[in-house]
C-alpha cells in the first residue's frame, strides 16, 4: 500500500470510528452491538473503495452479521461524513466486513496449546535431549 493510501485509510478508520463513538447511526442493531471497533480500512488502489473491518466485543455471528448489515445499509450517509472531513477528489465507496482475525488468532493459541508437547527429559550431565529411536 503507497503512502497515500495508508494516509487516508487511517484518516478513514478516525473519522468512521469517531461517528460510531458519537452515536450517529441511529439503528439498533448498531446501538445495541455494545462497543464496536473499526480495526482496519483497505483502499483500492485507485482510492475508490474503501472496505472497513470492524469487530463488536462480546457480540455472537447473529448480532455481527445485524451490525454488519446496519453498516453497509448506512454506507452513504457515512460516506457523507468522510467527505465532509477529507479534502480528496473523489470520496471513496464504503462497505463493511467482521474482522475475524482476533477470533482466528484465539482458535490458533487453543490448537498450539492443545497439542503442547511436554518436555523431553535432559539426561544428566548433557545440555542436549536424549536422541529418539
Amino acid at each position: 500500500m503507497s503512502q497515500r493510501q495508508e494516509r487516508l485509510a487511517g484518516e478513514i478508520r478516525a473519522i468512521l470510528s469517531e461517528a460510531l463513538i458519537r452515536g450517529e447511526i441511529k439503528d439498533p442493531r448498531v446501538r445495541n452491538a455494545g462497543l464496536i471497533t473499526i480495526t482496519h480500512v483497505r483502499l483500492t488502489g485507485d482510492l475508490r473503495e474503501a472496505r472497513a473491518l470492524f469487530m463488536a466485543h462480546g457480540a455472537n455471528d447473529a448480532k455481527l452479521t445485524g451490525v454488519c448489515d446496519a453498516l453497509n445499509h448506512a454506507s452513504g450517509y457515512l460516506r457523507r461524513i468522510v467527505g465532509d472531513k477529507l479534502s480528496v477528489r473523489v470520496i471513496p465507496t464504503l462497505s463493511f466486513e467482521v474482522d475475524r482475525v482476533f477470533e482466528q488468532s484465539e482458535k490458533v493459541d487453543a490448537l498450539l496449546k492443545e497439542i503442547a508437547v511436554k518436555p523431553v527429559p535432559v539426561a544428566p550431565g548433557s545440555d542436549e535431549p536424549p536422541e529418539e529411536s
